[in-house]
């Protein structure tokens, strides 16, 4: 498969971010290795849009964390909170693939301009809402969800962007800083989120969400992004569904995409079960600081993960970071789940953010090399389906079953799983060559 010709603006963007670069490093005499995180945050476009983005995605994890602890405080319902998180995440289920083609097809500044907006208008109705504790539960569902549904096209179209903005030698780097991205505000969010639910009104959290998407707005308004691409050969139905099309017929964007929805079903409900955790096995209140510090601690690890392989491991074969991530994750998941103090809980969870997160961005990594630029967005719409949308799938199953026999075997459950997956993510390609930690294209 040959890769489309780029639009003249979008190579004049990334080549003055070049020449922009190398200026930067000439004048600083340093050199920074090619392919790191360090090199991308280099391109200016590439950093404005990162920054804001991080404050944004903070708002969005102090919102996402304390929602859960607020649930659980009015309903005691593990399987509640898993219903929740479906309506969080569920749309991207069912949107994700045509999220993905209106990344192809539209201009993509404008895309994510406009579902900001509408993700703000969401967090604000939630908080008016939770400002009646006798409010229907079904009425905030339907908030949640309507934010859901903005993000399942913001996704895959934001995933679509980031190769765009550095060059193709520097996307692990760039892939890097973005997991980065969600998971520094994964731990800069929850702490504060946990400081303001134990001292002020919950509905200040989630006005503080509506207010962050500000921040990424007036990055994304800022900057000059790439055009779409519109394959005018195909109709409308053939141009959504290309994307599973083009998984189908390469062995190595299918298995990257069926690991991650079974890593997500399986293991991952502990991401959306951690006031359950927290209380149930570890005796910590949700509204306490030590939960937030808890959930900070699992960020924190997947930060330093996500980091990890746009640093040292930068030059690894990634296809071999998976594997091995996914066997530390299946040890730490299971001593969590057996722990019954907070003090060692702290450490180990945050082993379990770690290994979750190198897993996540190794994935990714492996499969955006892989992919022709025509067909980006309805691909990575699969994998926001596979990372984001199954995520909830599994948390709503595990609420039950945690309900039914306790959180401690859902963990553990989840511990066999990702180690049984050691030996299906075999992600090397038979017919090349793999060099760098990564691999070449599909061919024709």
């Amino acid at each position: 498969m040959t890769s489309p010709a780029r639009d003249p603006d979008d190579e004049d963007e990334v080549a003055l971010a070049s020449v922009e670069m190398e200026d930067a490093l000439a004048e600083g005499d340093r050199t920074v290795a090619v392919g790191t995180a360090g090199t991308a945050l280099r391109y200016p476009v590439f950093r404005r849009v990162f920054f804001g983005a991080l404050l944004s995605n903070i708002g969005s994890w102090m919102q996402n964390v304390i929602l859960g602890a607020y649930v659980f405080e009015k309903t005691h319902s593990s399987a509640d909170v898993g219903l929740v998180s479906l309506a969080q995440l569920g749309p991207a289920l069912l949107l994700a693939i045509p999220g993905g083609a209106i990344a192809d097809r539209f201009d993509r500044r404008t895309v994510l301009i406009l579902v900001s907006v509408e993700q703000a208008i969401g967090a604000a109705a939630i908080a008016w809402i939770v400002l009646d504790p006798h409010a229907p539960f079904g009425l905030l569902l339907g908030a949640v969800v309507f934010m859901g549904i903005g993000q399942a096209i913001y996704a895959p179209t934001f995933s679509a962007l980031v190769p765009n903005l550095v060059a193709r030698r520097d996307l692990p780097g760039a892939i890097s800083l973005n997991s980065v991205n969600m998971n520094l505000s994964r731990v800069i969010g929850p702490a504060l989120g946990g400081i303001l639910f134990a001292h002020v009104a919950v509905s200040w959290v989630f006005v503080g969400n509506a207010v962050s998407y500000a921040f990424v707005i007036a990055a994304i308004w800022s900057v000059r992004l790439p055009a779409a691409h519109l394959d005018t050969t195909r109709g409308r139905w053939q141009r959504m569904v290309e994307g599973v099309r083009y998984a189908r017929a390469d062995r190595v964007v299918g298995r990257c995409l069926t690991t991650m929805v079974l890593f997500s079903f399986f293991c991952l409900p502990v991401a959306i079960l951690m006031p359950v955790v927290a209380q149930a096995n570890l005796g910590v209140q949700d509204r306490s600081s030590a939960y937030g510090f808890l959930y900070a601690s699992f960020g924190a690890g997947a930060v330093a993960g996500a980091l990890s392989i746009g640093t040292f491991l930068a030059r690894r074969p990634l296809e071999a970071v998976v594997r091995v991530a996914l066997a530390g994750f299946a040890v730490a998941l299971a001593a969590f789940g057996l722990l019954r103090s907070p003090s060692p809980a702290f450490p180990v969870v945050f082993l379990v953010g770690y290994c979750y997160f190198a897993i996540v961005t190794s994935l990714a990594t492996v499969l955006q090399r892989r992919l022709d630029d025509a067909v980006r967005g309805r691909v990575m719409a699969l994998w926001v389906m596979a990372f984001g949308g199954t995520v909830p799938l599994g948390a709503l199953a595990g609420g039950w079953l945690a309900d039914a026999v306790g959180i401690t075997a859902v963990l553990v459950g989840g511990a066999v799983a990702s180690g049984l997956l050691v030996f299906w993510a075999d992600l090397v390609d038979p017919g090349a060559e793999v060099a760098g930690g990564g691999v070449p294209a599909p061919a024709p």
